[in-house]
């Protein structure tokens, strides 16, 4: 237990707090943006933040990953706080959270190995767009304070973050970014957009508060659609970024325990007038690249998050926007998979569909689920057709060509059962037929349906059928659902 403790938090200590500081400086200007979308004030994003990021170190399953307010969250609770309030929004919160940790005791968490490679491809790609197009207004010249100056600081600040780890990699590169150019306008003065042009932040501490609603059905109608949305996208985003940072750490997470970890994040976010949240796989990345890898950079980011605000405000508020720019830039880029760009000339077509139709549907929509449930649909699809393909009939006929055997080999469901019955030739004028379905296997109640077709339509035209080699899954599905043993099949079944 001892080592299982020094490995989960004081294996990497100074490389951890130095990653979550970094990541705290970068959470500000996105936790008070993700509050204006909502339509919350400032400082229910930045708790939200501070709580996810602090809770979630401890009962997440994934270290290393940063939870926290996220943009795809607060898009679904715009409607909810402007006809309701913030006060349904903290009791969505709540029952947001234990929805999530249902899920966590359902398992639902294992769901995440029917999502193939190519959706989680696509679905990284789409982030790194969506990161990257979220800093364009902030170069955008139409925006108040963007001068020529921006695009010096962040072309600057591009150049630190690349530069540095070649001279020394004893700082994160992102930190001493935010540092020298913050000094450097700082110093000269320079008139550009910082943190504190993004809201006012907090000066206090957070405080338990129970949302002032009534606890009665009425309520429950209202928030539940709006926390069942919450739940679903919060925990595909979670577990999705648990699964990329996985593969960047070469190591396994619990993903049920994400489950349970984050709807436990989220209760105690409600309780401290946080909006819902999940984890963030910007700011994961640049975790992961700054050096951070145990539960210790998670909770330290949360804790510099509060600190920085409440303490440092005015210090923090000075911040330039291009330095944190510069930092979302080297994100993307770095979560982008170039390779998956090469591999469209490898990859069969199929992979590439789906791989390109996730990243179109959740940069169109800017909804993660979206692009993921249609990636995983056209996955499913393309592998049932596939699958369909590995399946053939041979046949033989006896020396005394009365007896015909028919050898069906491959599997048999609802995608394959049509071309199933078409190998059979019912109109052969032979006494009897052999099905030896020794190298078949029957998996739905269509494949059933189409064995009942293919006995009685011989049947009918006077063949004797008998049936051979039914493995003992196969016959248990048969038995049951089969009816071409049964009176008055050939009738029911042909529609005579």
């Amino acid at each position: 237990m001892v080592s299982s403790i020094k490995n989960s938090w004081l294996g990497n200590i100074r490389g951890d707090l130095l990653a979550g500081m970094v990541v705290a400086l970068a959470l500000i200007p996105e936790a008070i943006a993700f509050s204006i979308i909502a339509g919350v004030d400032p400082k229910v994003g930045l708790y939200a933040s501070f709580s996810m990021a602090v809770i979630i170190a401890f009962t997440g399953g994934r270290p290393g990953m940063i939870s926290a307010a996220t943009g795809a969250m607060a898009l679904l609770m715009v409607t909810l706080v402007k006809e309701h309030g913030l006060e349904y929004l903290l009791v969505a919160t709540l029952l947001t959270g234990v929805l999530q940790i249902l899920a966590g005791y359902l398992r639902l968490g294992s769901l995440m190995r029917f999502v193939s490679t190519s959706v989680v491809t696509g679905f990284v790609n789409a982030l790194a767009i969506l990161i990257f197009m979220a800093q364009l207004p902030e170069l955008s010249p139409t925006t108040d304070g963007v001068t020529w100056h921006v695009y010096v600081l962040t072309a600057a600040g591009l150049g630190i973050i690349y530069l540095l780890p070649y001279l020394t990699k004893a700082i994160p590169s992102p930190l001493v970014t935010i540092v020298v150019l913050t000094a450097v306008v700082m110093v000269l003065g320079i008139d550009v957009r910082t943190v504190g042009d993004m809201g006012v932040l907090p000066d206090t501490l957070p405080v338990f508060l129970w949302p002032d609603v009534p606890l009665n059905l009425e309520t429950l109608m209202i928030i539940f659609p709006y926390s069942l949305s919450l739940a679903v996208v919060g925990l595909l985003e979670s577990l999705m970024t648990a699964t990329i940072v996985d593969d960047l750490t070469d190591s396994n997470s619990d993903k049920n325990r994400e489950c349970k970890g984050q709807g436990i994040a989220n209760i105690g976010t409600g309780l401290l007038g946080g909006m819902a949240g999940c984890a963030m796989i910007g700011q994961s990345v640049i975790n992961i690249k700054s050096g951070g890898r145990s539960r210790l950079s998670t909770l330290s980011a949360g804790i510099f998050l509060l600190m920085m605000v409440v303490f440092l405000g005015e210090w923090v508020a000075q911040i330039p926007m291009a330095a944190l720019v510069a930092v979302m830039i080297m994100v993307s880029i770095g979560t982008f998979s170039w390779e998956s760009l090469v591999d469209l000339k490898k990859h069969p077509l199929s992979t590439n569909i789906v791989m390109v139709s996730t990243v179109v549907v959740v940069v169109a929509t800017h909804n993660l689920a979206y692009g993921v449930f249609v990636g995983v649909l056209l996955a499913a699809m393309f592998f049932a057709n596939k699958v369909a393909q590995f399946k053939y009939v041979r046949s033989s006929l006896s020396e005394d060509g009365d007896t015909r055997t028919y050898t069906v080999v491959g599997q048999v469901f609802f995608a394959s059962a049509d071309k199933f019955v078409e190998f059979f030739d019912f109109k052969e004028a032979v006494g009897k037929v052999v099905i030896d379905l020794c190298q078949a296997h029957f998996w739905d109640i269509t494949a059933v349906a189409a064995l009942d077709k293919a006995v009685l339509k011989f049947r009918r035209e006077g063949t004797e059928v008998e049936l051979i080699g039914l493995n003992e899954a196969s016959a248990t599905i048969v038995d049951k659902f089969a009816v071409h043993d049964k009176p008055d099949a050939v009738e029911k079944l042909m529609g005579h």
